[in-house]
């Protein structure tokens, strides 16, 4: 199998385990899943899918001499993923943590074409559930690994904070030290830091992107409630639950569907907040490696320090958010 890839090329996938995963029933659903939920079906942010996260995930620990064990586990890392990715975290109140598809994932695994899979090439599919057993593919923030890698390095050219160029630099700028991911030099991790600080402004912890997510959470909470849409519902594709949520025929539905667009803005509110919305602050602070040591950019540069330390205390808290739409379904 030659997979084409935009930030690692076209790379050459021999090994059968893999190229059978990749085929799947569980992991080619992932296809239908946004990365980014709601916001890439209304067009503001980028369209790849939580599949082609996967897949870029798992190629670039294989860039860094991983094992196939570690190969699969970066494949394997988010195909319990529901429909809308991280909105479900708003509907379950967990939006600091955004773990709902971490708890349910040995479930999810489970019930699919996995272990059998897996078990036809002599591997236990439970020997992949914990990312943490796999030191490139997952690390505790804010140091780097390839999941928070792979998907800030994908959304940068869409959101204007990098070119292809710079990409492929950052890329070629990573060395593995003792099982971790490092930067070989302080000027590539001084860009990525920074950068990466950028691009959770303008997306990730974004005050309208925020929004959306709160706001799309309130319209499946009241489909559920109305019986109009189930869990299977959450387990299939984001085209095939918006469909659902658009044809509503409940006014509370419709309500809050109304309000799902570009065009929809949020205030500052602390006198009539519509909801109070607290989300995921994220930083990097990229190991850089000089021989054999690793020291973190922090304690390299203070005044990077001092930048990251100011940006995540202003993101604290819960946010009172006001909506303001054209149409007047909110007061």
């Amino acid at each position: 199998m030659q997979y084409d890839d935009e930030l690692y090329g076209k790379v050459e996938i021999a090994e059968p385990v893999l190229r059978d995963l990749i085929a799947s029933e569980a992991v080619q659903r992932t296809k239908g899943i946004s990365q980014h939920g709601i916001t890439a079906l209304i067009g503001i942010t980028p369209p790849f899918s939580r599949f082609d996260h996967s897949v870029g995930a798992m190629l670039l620990v294989r860039r860094l001499g991983a094992t196939v064990e570690e190969q699969i586990a970066a494949l394997l890392h988010d195909i319990s993923h529901t429909a809308f990715s991280h909105v479900i975290d708003f509907v379950f109140d967990d939006q600091n943590g955004q773990s709902y598809h971490e708890e349910k994932k040995e479930e999810v695994v489970a019930n699919s074409d996995i272990p059998e899979i897996l078990h036809r090439h002599g591997m236990d599919w439970r020997a992949f559930m914990d990312e943490d057993d796999f030191s490139l593919l997952e690390q505790p923030s804010p140091t780097l690994c390839a999941d928070r890698l792979d998907y800030f390095l994908r959304d940068l050219e869409f959101l204007k904070l990098a070119t292809r160029a710079e990409i492929r630099a950052a890329v070629e700028s990573l060395k593995v030290v003792e099982g971790r991911i490092a930067v070989n030099d302080i000027g590539a991790a001084r860009w990525l830091a920074y950068t990466f600080i950028e691009a959770d402004r303008a997306s990730w912890s974004n005050f309208r992107e925020v929004g959306l997510y709160q706001v799309t959470a309130e319209a499946i909470k009241a489909a559920d409630r109305a019986g109009l849409i189930g869990a299977a519902d959450l387990w299939g594709s984001d085209e095939a639950l918006w469909r659902k949520l658009r044809s509503a025929d409940h006014p509370e539905v419709t309500r809050w569907v109304e309000l799902i667009t570009p065009g929809t803005r949020f205030t500052w509110s602390e006198e009539r907040p519509v909801f109070r919305v607290e989300t995921k602050v994220r930083s990097i602070d990229p190991p850089v490696a000089y021989g054999s040591s690793v020291t973190p950019l922090s304690v390299l540069d203070s005044a990077f320090a001092r930048y990251r330390n100011e940006y995540l205390a202003d993101k604290q808290g819960r946010w009172p958010m006001g909506v303001v739409s054209a149409s007047p379904c909110i007061a």
